[in-house]
């Protein structure tokens, strides 16, 4: 289901001053490598991350902060975008003011989520907006009991990944849970998912998911188990 773009008007200004100051240090030769390594999802500018945050400063200096509205607008409008730094730029901006955003914005995320999906830009929303959003507001974990069983694979590493940065507040029954319910999943970046944040609550409980991962060894994908216990 698409997300209506509200009206904006820093959302305009942004997107000018975005789109202007990006497309000047394109580098062609290095957005191919790029779009090679991401196995051709979308097509590059060739900005290198460092240059990207530098643009990206450049691109913020003397704007007011933006309001729930605003952030919606640009994720949104950076998502039409063909090239992949203007995601970059939209995954930055929701990070740095997820205190900002409600519960509602979670359709959002979740568009954003689903649309020209891979690991680059999943994994920041999981971890620090949608991680951000639920800790905000528990009554949203039932919306990730609703992911975790979601067709799109995107969104069931999302509800995976959501509680990574947690530590001694995650909520380890819905943790295992959700490995145990996607564990018998084919697909690589669902099983490495669930080694992933097994590895990350490990530093916090390590016994915990050594003893989770012998009681479940039958039902894990060896390479879930074996990223679980890397570090143990």
């Amino acid at each position: 289901m698409s997300v209506p773009v509200p009206p904006s008007d820093l959302a305009d200004t942004v997107m000018a001053r975005l789109t202007a100051t990006y497309a000047t240090s394109a580098d062609p030769a290095r957005a191919a490598r790029a779009q090679a390594y991401t196995r051709n999802v979308a097509p590059y500018l060739g900005l290198p991350a460092p240059l990207r945050r530098q643009l990206s400063r450049t691109v913020l200096a003397g704007l007011p902060r933006p309001d729930e509205t605003d952030c919606a607008a640009i994720a949104l409008r950076c998502w039409e975008l063909p090239e992949r730094e203007y995601a970059y730029f939209a995954v930055d901006c929701l990070r740095r003011h997820v205190k900002r955003l409600s519960s509602d914005f979670l359709p959002v995320v979740r568009h954003l989520v689903t649309t020209v999906s891979w690991w680059d830009t999943v994994d920041a929303l999981a971890v620090h907006v949608v991680g951000g959003l639920v800790a905000a507001d528990p009554r949203l974990k039932t919306e990730m009991d609703a992911w975790i069983e979601d067709e799109n694979l995107w969104v069931a590493r999302t509800a995976l990944l959501h509680q990574l940065r947690y530590k001694d507040a995650t909520d380890t029954e819905r943790l295992f849970g959700y490995c145990v319910r996607q564990s018998g999943h084919t697909d690589f970046f669902l099983r490495k998912a669930i080694g992933w944040c097994l590895r990350e609550y490990a530093k916090t409980d390590p016994e915990a998911v050594r003893a989770f991962v012998e009681r479940e060894r039958g039902r894990l994908a060896p390479l879930s188990a074996r990223e679980a216990l890397k570090n143990l």
